[in-house]
């Protein structure tokens, strides 16, 4: 059987899904080996299209040392970077190629042109503003939403669930409403928890709690949440490393930990409330999926900080964010996916689905 248009976008969009993010956890991997400027220029390193021929050249200088190791895993990414783009190239190609089917996707394909593409811009000024928090962090929060709306096209372009059962009852009708707002109010609670572990990572601030559930030994130590936050320190000043003192850091920490808390109420509440809407299996499914991607990633963090911050778990940490994001995206996807409260109201019996 020859496959649809909606097939080969769908199977387009879960490659960019997958390639989006082996790019988002090795820019991790990058950043946590301190090989952010292992190619200090943009997009080439030290002037030349591969670190081997960098090498050749005998490229570098006392002030900016050629090290062979970081410089590859910086171009990695920047090679994966741009096939990632160029993916979304193709699929913005099909997608208006095939824009008068049935079903087509418009306007997520020319979002995503355009991230891709300010995307290339954050990652020039990571390089030449040396590594800038605020400039890092937006890096790595537009990567993720870069996998997000690839994750949410590939979603769209599924067969959308059923409800099981007869007429809802009101007060399934009210649950339902609830559930898809706690789904909203999660994922807002952890888009701000994100933009925290990336502003924590790109200040090199895990260090400032390296106990747990105390930090420092201390349930509230000394904090500078003035100095900690400064978005805009100017140019010229090299990151790679942090530049920031122990109660600066402490500050960006804490903070850290507490929104890991707010964001832990709100999604464990939107996946008991998806849970308890039994008329939806796929609601459920979705719910469960959010349960277990929290405690995956909270584990993570845990014995990250009871190991001593090894790389494996501070790299595995990233992913982890990456994969509670997409399911919390997926539980909301499915509760959007489902007839509005109007609709079910005055539904009949629908078959069973899900």
């Amino acid at each position: 059987m020859i496959p649809s248009h909606r097939q080969w976008l769908r199977r387009l969009a879960l490659a960019g899904v997958v390639l989006g993010l082996a790019v988002v956890v090795f820019g991790a991997y990058v950043r946590l080996t301190y090989a952010g400027l292992g190619c200090p220029d943009w997009p080439g390193c030290f002037g030349h299209i591969t670190p081997s021929g960098a090498q050749a050249a005998n490229a570098g200088t006392a002030e900016l040392p050629l090290e062979v190791g970081k410089a590859w895993r910086e171009m990695i990414h920047r090679y994966a970077a741009s096939t990632l783009g160029l993916l979304i190239v193709v699929l913005l190609g099909l997608a208006w190629w095939w824009r008068k089917e049935r079903g087509a996707p418009r306007g997520l394909p020319r979002v995503l042109l355009a991230l891709v593409l300010f995307q290339g811009l954050l990652g020039a000024l990571t390089v030449t503003w040396k590594v800038k928090p605020v400039v890092v962090t937006s890096h790595l929060v537009f990567g993720l939403t870069t996998v997000s709306l690839l994750w949410w096209l590939w979603l769209s372009l599924r067969r959308a669930p059923q409800l099981a059962g007869a007429v809802l009852a009101p007060r399934d009708l009210r649950l339902y409403g609830w559930a898809r707002r706690a789904a909203v109010l999660g994922l807002l609670a952890l888009i701000v928890q994100i933009v925290l572990g990336g502003w924590t990572s790109t200040n090199y601030a895990a260090v400032g709690c390296p106990d747990f559930p105390t930090c420092q030994q201390q349930w509230w130590p000394q904090a500078d949440f003035r100095e900690g936050f400064v978005l805009w320190r100017g140019l010229g000043t090299n990151y790679e490393g942090g530049v920031l003192d122990y109660p600066a850091r402490i500050a960006i920490h804490l903070t850290h930990r507490l929104g890991a808390i707010v964001a832990t109420t709100a999604l464990l509440l939107a996946a008991v409330l998806a849970l308890r809407c039994r008329f939806s299996r796929a609601a459920g499914r979705a719910g469960l999926a959010v349960v277990a991607a929290l405690l995956l990633q909270l584990c993570i963090g845990i014995f990250m900080v009871w190991q001593g911050f090894p790389l494996s778990l501070a790299t595995a940490h990233n992913a982890g964010a990456a994969l509670l994001l997409l399911a919390t995206l997926a539980l909301n996807h499915t509760l959007r996916a489902l007839p509005t409260t109007t609709d079910l109201s005055a539904a009949g019996p629908t078959p069973t689905g899900g």
